[in-house]
């Protein structure tokens, strides 16, 4: 193989009111909006496009894992403990739901929050070094 994919450019997040979740992403998470009809809306955030798609009920991102634990499908990346501390706090301000800090015997720590449609994410403490290097985080 000649080429190899470069980088995860869009996310596909299913919803049920396109508009409540626009708004929710953009006042909770500081998403900017992009795009939006009765259908879909494409946000930028977190460094790529997030579309939020209207969907059926009861559809989330989530899956359960070989233990039967529900799993995230996206983890979002900070600089350091400060930084996953202070955004774990201004969450749980936002009355996001959040769950608490955890070490999961890996660099750094984790914790997981949920979107007004119960779709699970993970933030984790450690920057990729690529992006370290490319946008020069110390």
């Amino acid at each position: 193989m000649s080429e190899k994919l470069l980088r995860v450019g869009t996310t596909y997040i299913p919803v049920l009111s396109v508009g409540l979740s626009t708004e929710w992403y953009i006042n909770k998470l500081g998403a900017e909006l992009c795009y939006q009809d009765k259908n879909k809306a494409i946000l930028n955030f977190a460094n790529q496009s997030i579309f939020l798609v209207k969907s059926k009920e009861n559809q989330s991102s989530n899956f359960f894992d070989i233990s039967g634990n529900e799993h995230f499908s996206l983890t979002f990346e900070v600089n350091g403990l400060n930084a996953l501390e202070t955004i774990h706090q201004e969450f749980k301000e936002k009355q996001i739901r959040v769950g608490e800090i955890e070490e999961r015997g890996h660099a750094g720590k984790n914790f997981v929050f949920f979107d007004l449609n119960g779709n699970k994410f993970d933030v984790w403490s450690e920057l990729s070094p690529d992006f370290k290097e490319k946008y020069q985080y110390k």
